[in-house]
């Protein structure tokens, strides 16, 4: 008897073991993980999915609660803690239901005391192994490994933290990415905190220097996932033979504030080939003033914080010391800041470039332009 074309899809399809675990992965509340989530949700059940919430956290945002209503959810399990109520996700419930999908957000938070898990990414580890799909969202300060570099950045200790095992565990990560300056402007219209948090939250987590050193550690999250894929692929079709060449990325910075840009640039640039990360700084005595030593301690420490070292040297011109420290560093790849476009500056600026590549060995230079303000 013929095969029908349905068994041989099924023969022909990997055997599903666990379920896939989608990760919607931010840098900061408010920037549309929950959104995106549910709206693809809403995709897959439109598809023919068999789709449910099992918890969503509106946090009265109207956006959100209408797109949440237009899928079934799994009743939350009322706990009793210290004479207070609270809901949690109810896992038994949800395998009970047995649907193909599942929507869990805030994957980093802890269950209240009696909760059947401590953790909510241990609920999902459940789902995952009764073959439910599971698609949740996360900000990227709740990654464990990342606690010491985001208190530096922000000088927040974050408190809830997913383990490093679970995000080898994610089977695709996408990143819900917005501006900094746009999640602002979100901010100030009261679209993410009311308007009397709004104005306390934008002088202290959502500084603009913050905001770029979280957006760039999620962004170098979702790289390191992308690689790893590519890596495993790599691996299977061509037995691991393939061998990069070893980079090392630099780039020189100044006291300038908008220096920061250009260090997220070459930081994002290293880790997306993997390459080492440096940072050169060198003092010709234009720096002295209180004001500029600040900013460049900033900035150090905002290249510190992405993971860069920091190579600080004195001489009488920028182009011979940076020449010198990319032959001695071995650097293979050197990023410039171009900010000065027209008149005198432009010259000087030009003139500064051609005096490096003379003086520098064999480097690949890339020069990014940069907003002065």
């Amino acid at each position: 008897m013929p095969k029908t074309p349905e068994q041989w899809l099924e023969e022909a399809s990997p055997r599903k073991n666990q379920g896939i675990l989608k990760l919607f992965l931010g840098y900061a509340p408010g920037v549309g993980k929950t959104y995106n989530m549910l709206s693809e949700g809403i995709r897959r059940k439109s598809r023919g999915e068999d789709v449910v919430i099992g918890v969503v956290e509106t946090h009265g945002r109207k956006a959100v609660a209408e797109l949440a209503s237009k899928l079934e959810t799994v009743p939350r399990r009322i706990m009793e803690y210290k004479g207070a109520s609270f809901d949690e996700m109810d896992v038994d419930a949800i395998l009970a239901r047995k649907p193909q999908v599942a929507l869990v957000d805030e994957l980093a938070h802890t269950n209240v005391e009696g909760s059947k898990h401590k953790k909510r990414y241990e609920d999902v580890m459940k789902l995952l192994d009764a073959k439910i799909d599971v698609l949740s969202t996360m900000n990227v300060q709740h990654i464990e490994s990342l606690m010491p570099m985001i208190r530096n950045v922000t000088g927040v200790q974050v408190r809830e933290t997913v383990p490093d095992w679970v995000m080898q565990r994610v089977t695709e990560i996408v990143l819900t990415d917005l501006t900094p300056e746009a999640l602002q402007t979100r901010m100030r219209r009261g679209d993410i905190y009311p308007l009397d948090r709004a104005e306390r939250a934008l002088g202290h987590f959502f500084r603009p220097g913050n905001l770029l050193a979280l957006r760039e550690l999620a962004l170098q999250q979702v790289t390191r996932a992308v690689d790893r894929s590519l890596e495993s692929y790599l691996e299977k079709e061509e037995g691991g033979k393939a061998v990069g060449v070893h980079e090392r990325i630099a780039v020189g910075v100044s006291s300038s504030p908008a220096a920061q840009y250009l260090i997220a640039r070459a930081a994002r640039m290293a880790q997306r080939i993997d390459a080492e990360f440096f940072v050169i700084y060198v003092d010709i005595g234009v720096d002295d003033n209180p004001e500029d030593q600040r900013s460049l301690r900033r900035n150090i420490q905002f290249a510190q914080n992405l993971g860069a070292q920091v190579v600080t040297t004195k001489g009488r011109k920028v182009a011979e010391e940076v020449a010198k420290i990319v032959r001695e560093k071995h650097i293979t790849q050197i990023v410039f800041g171009r900010s000065a476009q027209t008149g005198w500056r432009r010259y000087l600026y030009l003139s500064a470039i051609h005096k490096f590549l003379r003086d520098a060995p064999p480097v690949d230079v890339h020069i990014v332009t940069q907003e002065v303000k």
